[in-house]
């Protein structure tokens, strides 16, 4: 089912049962987040607080929807799919990103469909859209309009947590690396109409204003949406390939096209079907500290400065509804979306590397720190390529501080099975690959400098000559005539249990 709206999702996972409605008193400060966090930790629903507080006492006039994508079901529904369809988007996009040549003329026509879906879904431009049924410039302009959530104790201001940045680089017609950018950065509000734009250097829009910023002199146009349809939500976080916009791969998400509409006050189209656009522009030669804020890793980030967005236009629906959210030490909507993501990566690494049978990232892991991967073994040396190809291959994992590889008959995503290889497979000199001097999360304060840090790769495979010189020992393993015997016999034994063999 696609859903061309925000609110067409919501309608849904409310039949299902998947959202609930809270008309008490809530404050976005501080008691949304304690909400957020119990619901997250039982797998909850999504809830729309229907009568958000004001710090006067006063109410605010939207509600806000928290949870969102809250278990990995609302993720994938959110995408189009079901929780086991997750690797089919991972496939699409392996396609989109490195197409191999096809083998023959049949295959060539398999493959001419999606093309042409592809290029079928380039996003439409419409003349109105309900995301501009208010329109808010000049002194109208004012941020306290919204309830934007206080996530934890001791943070400066409000954090806009789910911002859809939409900027495009300074040649957008000549440079497809300057093509629309839709990416997540979190927002701290400074004043009426200000904010300061985090976005780490690596991501789109950073590289955006830092080309924008080499030659112009005038501030960079961005547009902030809050509140689109799930399927340009999800396309913002998933690896999208460079030729490929946002807006395209949404559609191809949603099975339609995605209805765009020209901003008020800048040069840029956002989703006609939004709740919110903040219009404005990012300021060359205008900082300001943002932070300390509560962050995924569980722990306060350090003040940094970033760039100050200054908001020309608020545009908004008549009814508009804010969405928002909170990070904090996993489980939080950051590390449920990154297990969701876990099986669209899956065939974009095994296209490359197709010895790769599973690929887990544990969510305690903070979605991207530690990553797990089995493999089909096939010559000494091959789990260092492993490692060294996740690493490299995807700009996702440049982040990723530990890479365990396994064989093939350890369960990636079972830590026993994984301890179990990492205690008998590996010798700490012979086993363990320290890299020093890597880019890493600036976030991550474990590093010995901001932005750059060491990786430890750790091979946990059996050994094959020359990596010993020992013979290896052979894993035990019952005859199957047995474990068939005690199959047949297991409710004869009148044991309790479910008697399944403990084999793979």
């Amino acid at each position: 089912m696609s859903y061309d709206s925000l609110r067409d999702f919501m309608r849904h996972l409310e039949t299902q049962g998947r959202l609930v409605r809270v008309t008490a008193p809530v404050s976005p400060a501080l008691e949304m987040t304690e909400i957020q966090t119990r619901l997250l930790a039982e797998g909850g629903p999504a809830v729309l607080f229907e009568n958000v507080i004001r710090p006067d006492g006063g109410k605010y006039a939207m509600p806000v929807l928290v949870n969102l994508f809250g278990t990995v079901e609302r993720v994938a529904w959110g995408m189009n799919r079901e929780p086991h369809q997750l690797r089919e988007v991972g496939e699409t996009l392996a396609f989109l990103k490195q197409p191999e040549p096809p083998g023959g003329w049949r295959e060539a026509m398999e493959m001419l469909p999606l093309i042409k879906t592809v290029m079928a879904m380039k996003p439409k431009t419409v003349g109105s859209a309900p995301c501009q049924q208010v329109v808010l410039t000049g002194d109208d302009v004012d941020l306290s309009r919204l309830p934007i959530q206080s996530c934890w104790p001791g943070e400066p201001a409000p954090l806009i947590t789910w911002p859809l940045v939409v900027t495009q680089g300074p040649d957008p017609k000549g440079d497809k690396r300057d093509a629309f950018n839709l990416g997540i950065y979190r927002m701290q509000v400074t004043g009426k109409n200000t904010t300061l734009m985090r976005w780490l250097k690596h991501r789109g829009g950073a590289q955006h204003y830092q080309r924008w910023g080499q030659g112009k002199r005038q501030p960079m146009p961005a547009a902030v949406v809050l509140g689109a349809d799930p399927g340009t939500i999800l396309a913002a976080v998933t690896p999208v390939p460079d030729t490929l916009s946002e807006y395209q791969f949404a559609g191809l998400l949603r099975g339609k096209k995605v209805e765009l509409v020209d901003c008020k006050t800048v040069p840029l189209k956002v989703p006609a079907e939004a709740e919110i656009v903040l219009e404005g522009h990012v300021m060359l030669d205008e900082f300001g500290p943002e932070g300390p804020y509560g962050d995924h890793t569980g722990y306060y980030n350090s003040v940094e400065d970033f760039p100050v967005f200054r908001v020309s236009a608020i545009t908004m629906r008549r009814d508009p509804i804010y969405l928002s959210t909170f990070t904090g030490r996993p489980p939080d909507e950051p590390s449920v979306l990154g297990e969701a993501l876990n099986e669209v990566f899956i065939p974009l690494l095994t296209q490359q590397f197709p010895e790769i049978v599973d690929f887990w990232l544990p969510p305690e892991g903070c979605s991207y720190r530690i990553a797990v991967v089995s493999m089909k073994k096939a010559y000494p040396g091959h789990a260092k390529r492993v490692m060294m190809g996740v690493w490299s291959f995807l700009r996702q994992f440049m982040y990723t501080k530990f890479v365990i590889v396994v064989d093939d008959d350890i369960n990636a995503r079972d830590w026993k099975d994984v301890m179990w290889a990492m205690s008998t497979r590996m010798d700490p000199a012979r086993d363990i690959t320290v890299i020093e001097g890597t880019p890493i999360d600036y976030l991550d304060f474990a590093s010995p400098e901001s932005g750059l840090g060491g990786k430890l790769g750790l091979d946990a495979t059996n050994k094959w000559p020359p990596e010993t010189k020992r013979e290896w020992g052979e894993k035990i393993q019952m005859d199957q005539d047995v474990i068939d015997t005690v199959n047949k016999r297991w409710a004869e034994y009148g044991l309790p249990g479910s008697g399944k063999p403990i084999w793979k």
